[in-house]
């Protein structure tokens, strides 16, 4: 009698979690890529407000919602410090969530889904995995879902997979959690050193991609 009250608890409970994710899904597939349609959304949830922004952070790779504009999202309701830690944790669920996905259904699916060639990434990691995937995440002009999902294909570890996305993603987490944080005082001294932060991530990625792609072809 109570591995049946516990099997049903367990389906109730898959259900549950399932309409919520759903529907938190369908909310990324419909809203309006903007930050205040982000705050509106997530600050209605109260108190649940960081484990529903967390859960949309950890869903970008499924849904392809563009993940800075969540991050600045994110400093906007947050601040820098829980904005920062909250987008941190979500993003390495969904970089997790996008590795696992493609390691365990394939090539074909996971093109189906990006529709993106991920050839390049998929044999640069292939070589030296760790470094890779660190350089990648340095440069946010490289599409933060794409790395996870071809670093899946690839034979590099999991655990030198999340602890490259972990170091690689400071810079940018930080500088776009910051514009959200700053941008509640639009016109201060904060704001514009976020937009001059921004700015400097912006030339360093350049760089750092031109850089990158020819040490590559070397």
């Amino acid at each position: 009698m109570n591995y049946k009250i516990s099997k049903i608890i367990k389906i109730l409970i898959s259900i549950i979690l399932i309409i919520i994710i759903g529907s938190i899904m369908y909310k990324l597939l419909k809203m309006n890529i903007n930050s205040k349609d982000i705050q509106s959304y997530v600050s209605s949830f109260g108190k649940l407000a960081p484990l529903v922004y967390i859960i949309m952070f950890a869903l970008v790779p499924l849904t392809l919602f563009p993940d800075s504009v969540l991050a600045i999202g994110g400093g906007l309701i947050f601040g820098l410090a829980k904005g920062y830690i909250y987008t941190l944790i979500g993003a390495l669920i969904g970089a997790s969530l996008s590795f696992y996905i493609s390691r365990k259904l394939g090539r074909n699916f996971v093109k189906k889904l990006t529709k993106e060639k991920l050839d390049g990434i998929e044999s640069m990691i292939n070589s030296k995995g760790f470094f890779f995937v660190l350089m990648l995440r340095l440069i946010p002009l490289f599409p933060f879902d794409i790395i996870s999902y071809g670093a899946g294909l690839t034979s590099i570890k999991y655990k030198d997979f999340l602890f490259a996305t972990i170091i690689g993603t400071i810079p940018g987490i930080l500088v776009f959690t910051n514009i959200g944080a700053q941008s509640v005082n639009i016109g201060s001294n904060g704001f514009y050193m976020s937009i001059m932060a921004l700015i400097l991530l912006v030339i360093a990625s350049i760089f750092l991609k031109n850089k990158f792609i020819s040490f590559y072809k070397k």
